[in-house]
């Protein structure tokens, strides 16, 4: 078990530990997900990134260095992993071992659920009695 899974669930433990002794808090919901280096979309990854995988928005490769939690631009060959040899193009598809797909946790949002097509109509809604 890596040093990370373990720290996410030692976290979960102490979460469930402490739902049951407290009430909960209204809280804002956050997600764990992964983004393409290149254009930024949502990609799933709950059953891995094969080697070949592609960002079904822009088809930029996704098995890069740019999308490794690994990479580091101030480490040496920018990895923060035992690798033996730089790779020279960060952005191009390859074979590394040590690959792990970068996920950022950011806040759930949720789009509004009226939107009025008549200004006029919303504007009379401030005002209304």
């Amino acid at each position: 078990m890596s040093e990370r899974q373990k720290r996410l669930e030692d976290e979960w433990l102490h979460a469930v530990r402490r739902s049951r002794d407290f009430p909960k808090p209204n809280l804002l919901t956050v997600r764990e997900v992964f983004r393409c280096a290149i254009c930024g979309a949502v990609v799933p990854v709950e059953i891995g990134i094969p080697v070949d995988g592609e960002c079904p928005k822009c088809h930029a490769d996704l098995h890069t260095c740019k999308n490794c939690l690994h990479f580091d631009p101030r480490s040496r060959f920018e990895c923060t992993e035992p690798i033996p040899a730089r790779i020279p193009r960060k952005d191009v598809r390859n074979a590394c071992e040590f690959f792990e797909p970068r996920r950022v946790v950011e806040r759930e949002t949720t789009t509004s659920p009226m939107q009025i097509q008549d200004p006029r109509a919303a504007f009379d809604r401030l005002f209304k009695k």
